[in-house]
């Protein structure tokens, strides 16, 4: 057995101190360490485990008769927390084992058993540096009883040498290694951060993962909040991709734990992991041993998972989570930042084929009413292209309704649509009768005028139509037809001849109402057209309002008696007299009680009334009919407006008539309805004496 002497001590120490000086290589110091020990002091193996601030190991040097050996963390780990190593450091106390089937504190793996390599001799100690625990060196001999307590002295003296040279190292590696982590994560981050198309980036996320960590493969899943799933989205190997596409439910796997748990995982043996499900695996036909996967995390919230697979030194470590960790990082936000561009992109190009597939002509322009887009309908409208359209302004197009869009356009609320009607300045001199619809909107944050330019050419050209219908009808039938009314009244009131049958007077009696009503329709088509043009109402004079009902009743008996409806007046006594044109007004009542006969069941009822109102006259016709919805209401009034094509047949000018005609008489009209709760059609008109309502007025808001 060799003795180590002072003189021998002295120089082992001194060549210990110049090799750490040497080096700050981790491994090398550690290397040189163990092998000067084991040449003073003995042994044919030896090691030191490097811990970290925490007290966990970081790094191995293991050699066996001066050959270098490779530990893995798993090993490592086991050796300091079950073996002697773990006794040392917790107890920080140097140990001298004479015997190591006889010491408890000795590990005894399958590889170390008492019939293979039989009992052996082992001398432990703490590394110290300023107090601090930094490892622990232990070295071996296959002879029992072979250290001395001299043995452990002198390993004692080189373990407190190497304190601070092991610590100066392992803050060097440590150093190195964050530099390496800063270096791979500022690679990726050039990398990913290229490209805002989301398949692009989560294939360049992936790709960086083999060469930063060293795996064999790597993929991405990225999270169905709404499903509470885990869709694979990219893999680095071509043979992995059949599975793109690949759901798994939260919770389901190493994948779906972290998603749930939101937080980094190192599985190092995925067979004995309960967590650990083989979906990608059968899909793929590949074989998943070790895994590193952590959550991408973009505003607080986890959207998918990184799993890392395989790593070629066959395990990871806190360093590859580090790195992945720091990959994740930035994949969350680029991820993010390219599903918002998808979405924009998505948003733009559905308002772009709305735009371009309108059939109408749409306009984009500022607030300064400068043309900045057209679609291609504008341009084939106005005859001119986009380039041409953004040198105007929309001014120059048409006369722009200023009082209605308001001064600098202050009248149009974001998403208030404002509607007048103009007529468009087009190519080649056109004239082209156009709606305007403008309301202001956002467009990448920044106010715009949206004008949408609807051609009303034929509906002009009807309008006119009608227009030359209705003169036609008045012009070309109003004489003829009150000779035939005038020559039937003369027929009705001869003294009939003894012979003439009954039924002649009945026949004379029906023509000579239908041609009555067919002159109330002409005269009525002939008062709508004055009433337009703003012509005053000149043959008015005092009336008393139960003679204008009792005499439009009359005209109407004869269809109620047929239908079995029961006409109900109800004529508030002493009622002053209105000022009015009776023609006109017996019309008005004649029209709200054939209207109300149309829409009233047999064998219903129709009430028809007058009261004292102020300084006016309140009359009404209610029928006991369907009712009037709320929405058709407010247009039964207009020209040419019937509320079902299945309903009573006509033109629908008797209403637009009656409005005209109580408007300029200085009166209102309105309807009272609910559905299926029959209507009330009620007018006012002035009193005799009373001032009346300057005529013009009321015909702008007709």
């Amino acid at each position: 057995m060799h003795d180590p002497k002072n003189r021998d001590s002295l120089e082992l120490l001194y060549e210990v101190s110049r090799e750490f000086a040497a080096a700050l290589d981790l491994r090398t110091v550690l290397h040189r360490v163990l092998f000067l020990s084991m040449r003073s002091v003995g042994g044919v193996s030896g090691s030191i485990i490097v811990l970290d601030s925490e007290g966990q190991p970081v790094d191995t040097a293991f050699l066996i008769v001066g050959q270098t050996h490779d530990r893995t963390m798993l090993q490592l780990r086991t050796t300091y927390e079950q073996g002697m190593a773990g006794w040392v450091a917790k107890n920080r106390q140097a140990v001298l084992i004479p015997d190591t089937s006889q010491d408890e504190r000795w590990l005894h793996r399958p590889d170390d058993a008492h019939e293979r390599t039989g009992p052996k001799s082992a001398v432990s100690a703490p590394i110290l540096a300023r107090d601090d625990l930094v490892g622990v060196i232990t070295l071996v001999h296959p002879q029992p009883q072979f250290f001395t307590q001299d043995h452990l002295e002198l390993v004692k003296a080189i373990a407190d040498q190497a304190g601070i040279a092991i610590l100066n190292a392992r803050l060097y590696a440590e150093s190195q290694h964050q530099a390496q982590v800063m270096t791979a994560v500022a690679k990726s981050a050039a990398v990913i951060t290229a490209s805002l198309d989301l398949r692009d980036v989560l294939q360049r996320i992936l790709n960086q993962i083999p060469r930063a960590l060293g795996a064999q493969a790597a993929r991405l899943a990225l999270v169905d909040a709404e499903k509470n799933e885990l869709e694979y989205r990219a893999f680095t190997l071509k043979g992995q991709q059949r599975a793109i596409g690949l759901r798994v439910p939260f919770g389901r796997g190493i994948a779906g734990w972290v998603a749930m748990q939101g937080q980094g995982i190192i599985v190092p043996d995925v067979a004995n992991d309960p967590r650990f499900a083989p979906d990608v695996d059968k899909l793929t036909s590949f074989e998943s041993r070790a895994i590193l996967c952590v959550p991408i995390q973009s505003e607080g919230q986890v959207i998918g998972v990184l799993e890392a697979i395989n790593p070629e030194t066959g395990s990871f470590d806190e360093q590859d989570l580090l790195i992945l960790n720091g990959i994740s990082s930035m994949a969350g936000t680029a991820i993010r930042h390219a599903q918002l561009f998808a979405s924009l992109e998505a948003a733009h190009s559905r308002y772009r084929d709305l735009f371009e597939d309108s059939i109408d002509p749409i306009l984009i322009t500022d607030l300064d009413g400068y043309i900045l887009e057209a679609n291609h309908q504008a341009e084939a409208m106005i005859g001119l292209e986009k380039s041409q359209l953004r040198a105007l302004s929309i001014e120059m197009l048409h006369d722009i309704d200023w009082e209605k869009v308001g001064e600098k356009f202050e009248n149009l609320v974001l998403g208030h649509t404002v509607s007048y009607e103009a007529v468009l300045r087009a190519e080649q001199k056109r004239r082209i009768p156009i709606q305007v619809f403008v309301r202001s909107l956002q467009n990448d944050g920044v106010n715009n005028l949206q004008w949408i330019l609807r051609d009303i050419s034929e509906g002009k050209k009807l309008d006119q139509l009608r227009e030359d219908l209705t003169a036609m009808i008045y012009h070309d039938l109003r004489s003829p037809l009150a000779n035939v009314v005038a020559s039937l009244g003369v027929l009705a009131s001869m003294p009939a001849a003894p012979q003439q049958d009954e039924s002649v007077a009945s026949l004379i009696n029906i023509a000579l109402r239908s041609t009555q009503r067919i002159q109330r329709l002409t005269d009525s088509l002939l008062d709508i057209n004055r009433l337009e043009a703003g012509q005053a109402i000149g043959n008015r004079k005092g009336m008393a309002p139960a003679e204008l009902i009792a005499d439009a009743v009359e005209a109407v008996l004869p269809a109620s008696q047929s239908r079995k409806i029961q006409l109900i007046k109800h004529v508030e006594s002493s009622l002053p007299q209105v000022f009015v044109d009776a023609d006109m007004i017996r019309r008005v009542l004649i029209n709200l009680l054939e209207n109300a006969l149309k829409f009233t069941p047999a064998q219903g009822k129709i009430q028809v009334g007058a009261k004292r109102d102020d300084d006016a006259v309140l009359m009404w016709v209610k029928d006991s009919g369907p009712g009037i919805s709320k929405t058709d209401q407010e247009r039964i009034f207009e020209k040419f407006t019937r509320l079902s094509a299945e309903g009573p047949r006509g033109l629908g000018l008797g209403l637009s008539y009656c409005r005209l005609a109580i408007v300029g008489h200085g009166g209102k009209i309105w309807v009272e309805s609910e559905t299926n709760d029959g209507s009330s059609f009620m007018f006012t008109l002035p009193l005799m004496g009373k001032a009346l309502q300057d005529p013009t007025q009321d015909q702008a808001k007709v």
